[in-house]
Order: C-alpha cells, then sequence, then structure tokens
C-alpha cells in the first residue's frame, strides 16, 4: 500500500517507530536491520490513527521490542479491530496474535525519546483519533493521513468526516510554522508553507 513507515532518532541511540505498516517479512527484517546497524534502542511506537495499513507490523514490534502502539484514545477501537478491518476490506487472514495496545494519547501530550520530544496534535478528519506528532526544535511534523504533499487523507470512511477535516487543516496552517517539513503516512515529503500555497485543499 506504499505507506511511509518512520524510524526516527538522535544522538542518544533512541529511536521512535512511526505507523509501523510493515506487513511481509522482509518488511520486517529492514526495520530490524536498520535499528541493529544503527545501533539503536526503539522506546516508543508510535500510530498517527488506528487504519490497518499503518499498523500491520505492530504485531512484529511487540515481539521483537516488546512496545505497544500509542494511539489517541478515540481510534483505540478502530486498531483493536485490526484483523476484522482486514478480512472484511482487502481479504486478509491476519493470522499473528495482535498486541495489547499501549498508552492512549491525548491532544496536547508529550512523547519523549532521547534528547527530544514530539507533541502530540490530534487531527480528527481521516479518522476521529487521526493525530501528527510535531517535533518543535527540528520544525518537522509527521502528519500520518491528515496531509498529503498537495492532498488530504479521504473522509469517505465511516469514521470521517469531512467537516472535522476541514477544522484540523485550518488548525494545522494557524498552529505550525510554515517553514515546518511535512512527513506524510504516504506519497513525498514537502513543506507547510508548500500546501499553504498549492495544496487546493489549504488554499484560503
Amino acid at each position: 500500500m506504499q505507506e511511509n513507515c518512520y524510524v526516527v532518532s538522535d544522538e542518544s541511540h533512541e529511536c521512535v517507530i512511526i505507523d509501523c505498516g510493515a506487513y511481509y517479512d522482509e518488511e520486517c527484517e529492514a526495520i530490524d536491520q536498520y535499528t541493529s546497524t544503527n545501533e539503536l534502542t526503539p522506546v516508543h511506537l508510535l500510530a498517527t490513527h488506528g487504519h490497518l495499513d499503518h499498523n500491520f507490523g505492530n504485531a512484529y514490534i511487540y515481539r521483537t521490542y516488546g512496545l505497544k502502539a500509542e494511539i489517541c484514545a478515540e481510534d483505540e477501537e478502530l486498531l483493536a479491530k485490526l484483523p476484522q478491518h482486514a478480512q472484511q476490506l482487502f481479504g486478509m487472514d491476519i493470522t499473528d496474535e495482535q498486541p495489547p495496545i499501549g498508552r492512549l494519547l491525548q491532544d496536547g501530550d508529550t512523547i519523549t525519546f532521547g534528547t527530544h520530544q514530539f507533541e502530540v496534535i490530534r487531527t480528527p478528519g481521516h479518522s476521529h483519533g487521526s493525530a501528527l506528532f510535531y517535533c518543535e526544535a527540528e520544525k518537522t511534523v509527521f502528519t500520518g493521513d491528515t496531509l498529503f504533499r498537495m492532498s488530504i487523507g479521504r473522509t469517505d470512511f465511516p469514521e470521517g468526516s469531512w467537516k472535522e477535516m476541514e477544522q484540523s487543516l485550518h488548525y494545522i496552517v494557524a498552529r505550525l510554522p510554515k517553514e515546518a517539513v511535512v512527513l506524510p503516512g504516504h506519497g513525498p515529503q514537502t513543506t507547510i508553507a508548500d500546501e499553504v500555497t498549492y495544496n487546493p485543499y489549504l488554499r484560503s
């Protein structure tokens, strides 16, 4: 599904894994090889939202590193039903035992690792519990399926809402600096400035 999984680290060698959509063995092994080669210690598994393409690898990460997915409380039920959704939507049988869900995040929470931290910014619209993870020190934001380069996430799922998405997009533009680098859940990176200028959903 060409979903972006991020492994984010600093000089402390602690790291966080964001949106682990690793489904195939080689994808899981790539994460393990990257962390091993760079001598990284994963300390958080974060999910921008509960859709299955962003959480296929949660069971592997739990088995390998003992980390439970941290997700906004509003998407707890969505994540808990990952195997059912995989079967219903794609006819896929998820045989891995799903790990328990970890910390339930709230808007404004802080995620700390190494010498850095993320602020949790809840942005409902694509799902009730969609969120951004913003690192102010690096002016970098991980937007999941809320904001893409020149596009936005779908709102036609049962848990989606165009009204909420519109409100979230206005908040993002007001809240984040224009120079912030945007790392989305699908597709290439961009910046808030470019999206404000060129993204038809953000242009006023």
